[in-house]
């Protein structure tokens, strides 16, 4: 079983960026899928991110586009999400997730094991 846990977080004025970690142990996650969400105060869950196995053609939601880059180290066991030119709406908990699936997908319930989140503030 893979533990994940993220760190990064923190407050940040707009127009700043933040690098958000994710460090999995237990066993190699090489070969899964890996995504970032977030979850706003008040609002569901959304899908920020996915990254594939190979680390190719990674997929991003429309509002992120642009301004985020996800990335994975292999030899670390780890994946980065790049947060520049962050707004007042980026506001929320960040989490990873992974799933043995090769597709990237959107949806949290393709995900079967979660980090704990780590918080990113975004102040005016």
């Amino acid at each position: 079983q893979v533990q994940l846990v993220e760190s990064g977080g923190g407050l940040v004025q707009a127009g700043g960026s933040l690098r958000l970690s994710c460090a999995a142990s237990g066993r190699t996650f090489s070969s899964d899928t890996m995504a970032w969400f977030r979850q706003a105060p008040g609002k569901e869950r959304e899908f920020v991110a996915a990254i594939s196995s190979s680390g190719e053609s990674p997929r991003y939601a429309a509002s992120v586009k642009g301004r985020f880059t996800v990335s994975r180290d292999y030899g670390k066991n780890e994946m980065y999400l790049q947060m520049n030119s962050l707004k007042l709406e980026d506001t929320a908990i960040y989490y990873c997730a992974g799933s043995q699936t090769i597709l990237l997908l959107t949806g949290a319930a393709a995900y079967s094991y979660w980090g704990q989140g780590t918080p990113v503030t975004v102040s005016s």
